[in-house]
This record gives C-alpha cells, sequence and structure tokens, in this order.
C-alpha cells in the first residue's frame, strides 16, 4: 500500500482520538486548555517510545520497508493527527486576549517541559 494512505488512514485515527479528547474535556473560555495539553504530552510520549521501537526493528530489505510503513502510519499519520499545534497556539493567543498573560505564560512553559520530558520517557522506557 502506497505510504501516503498509511499517513491519511493514520490521521483520520489520530483526528477522531483528538476529537474524542477536546469532547471529554470542552475547553473552558479563558480556563486551563486541559485536552489540548493532554494530547500533546501523551502524543510526545508516544513518539518517543515508537521512534525507539521502529529503530529495532530493522533497517534492510522487508523489514525496512515494514518499518517505513509503521513510522509514517503511526508516527505522521496517527499522533499527527492526535497533536496539535495549531490548537496550542490558538489557546495561547486566546489567553492573552481575555487578560490571562500569566496563565498563558503557564501553559506555554508548562507544554514545552512536560511534552519534552514525556518524549524522553517514553524513550528511556523503551529503551531500557
Amino acid at each position: 500500500m502506497a505510504l501516503w494512505i498509511w499517513v491519511a488512514l493514520g490521521s483520520a485515527l489520530g483526528g477522531v482520538g483528538r476529537y474524542a479528547v477536546a469532547k471529554i474535556w470542552p475547553a473552558v473560555p479563558g480556563g486551563w486548555p486541559i485536552a489540548t495539553i493532554a494530547v500533546n504530552v501523551l502524543g510526545s510520549f508516544a513518539i518517543g517510545a515508537l521512534s525507539v521501537l521502529l529503530a529495532l526493528r530493522g533497517s534492510s530489505g522487508e523489514a525496512a520497508s515494514s518499518a517505513e510503513a509503521m513510522r509514517v502510519f503511526w508516527m505522521t499519520g496517527v499522533l499527527g493527527g492526535f497533536t496539535t499545534y495549531s490548537a496550542f497556539a490558538l489557546e495561547t493567543v486566546n489567553l492573552v486576549s481575555g487578560e490571562a498573560p500569566w496563565r498563558a505564560a503557564v501553559y506555554v512553559v508548562a507544554t514545552l517541559v512536560l511534552c519534552l520530558a514525556a518524549a524522553w520517557a517514553g524513550r528511556a522506557l523503551v529503551a531500557s
């Protein structure tokens, strides 16, 4: 199957997953964007773990072809559709516009630190 089809299928699944999380934790104007930070941290952990798992699958012949299909399905497709930088950016701008600049600053720093820590933890967990 062409790799772009794997990306499309994964993106659809990831987008539906993100939508489900947003329904579980709906945004409250001026409140903390819990759904967005949750999907971004979870996605960061998953991509860290997957990066190690997929690297272990092999890099030659049929194993390489299968690993590339898995990579684009899970990392580019599912996690690309699940995580969201654009919503993070808009929610930050909305917090600043809603006169909550400190909340916006905490949200930006928390997202950066938590996502980096989650990606590191995902890699470390699988690599151990």
